[in-house]
C-alpha cells in the first residue's frame, strides 16, 4: 500500500466492494479511477471496476483492495467512499478531499481554485 494516502472506505463500501468484485470473478480486486466529466466544467467523477487493471494498491479493508492509477494519487488524498442501498437500488458516494466540492450527484467532486 501507499503510505501516506488517506483514502477512507467506509464499511457499507467494502462490502459492496467485495460483492461487486466476487461477481466479477476477481474476489477482492477492484479498481477505481478518476474520469472528466463530460459536462466540462471540471468535475472528476469515480469510476470503479473490478480487477487491478495494473494500478497500485491505495486501500484494503474488510477483504477487499482497491487499485488506482498511480498518477491520480494525489488527487484521492482525503476522499471517503461510502455506499448506500435502500429498496431502490443503491450507489457509491463520496466525501471530497479538503479543497474540493462535491457535484450535485454525490460521485463527482472538483477542487476549488487555488488548490491541489
Amino acid at each position: 500500500m501507499h503510505k501516506g494516502q488517506s483514502l477512507t472506505i467506509t464499511p457499507s463500501a467494502a462490502a459492496e466492494l467485495c460483492r461487486q468484485a466476487a461477481f466479477a470473478g476477481t474476489p477482492g480486486e477492484m479498481y477505481l479511477d478518476l474520469v472528466q466529466d463530460s459536462c466540462g466544467e471540471g468535475w472528476l467523477h469515480i469510476r470503479l471496476r473490478a480487477g487491478h487493471h495494473n494500478g497500485v494498491p491505495i486501500a484494503r479493508t474488510d477483504g477487499a483492495t482497491l487499485f488506482v492509477p498511480a498518477d491520480q494519487l494525489n488527487l484521492l488524498q482525503g476522499l471517503r467512499l461510502n455506499y448506500y442501498g435502500d429498496l431502490s437500488g443503491g450507489g457509491f458516494l463520496i466525501t471530497p478531499p479538503e479543497g474540493a466540492e462535491c457535484c450535485a450527484c454525490g460521485a463527482g467532486f472538483r477542487y476549488l481554485v487555488g488548490t491541489n
